[in-house]
């Protein structure tokens, strides 16, 4: 696969702001190069990180999420959603259904790619 010079720069940048921050979380999310198409479904384990998914993710969360997670995603009524040890599919899943009886579920109000970029906001917090 041919990745363009700047693609390669993305990922390279973010895999050394994940390394320095100590982001083994993120640095285990496999980065990988965005497909011609551009799709990524939200139940994929492999979500592509870009600051443009992040800054969309961070939207919808702060739309649909901060009010039981907080502003900064540190918890309140809902967990703190830093550093989850939890795969991008189980975190996409639980988005889209929800957890009976915690949790309301997303599937009407955001798809597979909303969905993927909210997985990728929360990859991005430390």
């Amino acid at each position: 696969m041919n990745l363009s010079s700047e693609r390669k720069a993305l990922i390279s940048a973010l895999l050394a702001a994940s390394l320095s921050l100590g982001g083994a979380g993120l640095a285990a999310v496999a980065i990988k190069s965005m497909p011609d198409s551009g799709t990524t479904t939200a139940a994929s384990s492999e979500i592509v990180v870009t600051p443009e998914l992040i800054a969309q993710g961070h939207e919808f969360f702060g739309t649909s999420c901060s009010e039981c997670h907080g502003d900064d995603a540190t918890g309140d009524e809902g967990p703190n959603l830093h550093n989850l040890s939890i795969s991008n599919a189980r975190i996409a899943h639980t988005i889209k259904n929800g957890i009976k009886g915690e949790m309301p579920t997303f599937a009407k109000k955001y798809d597979d790619k909303q969905i993927a970029a909210i997985v990728s906001y929360l990859r991005s917090l430390r």
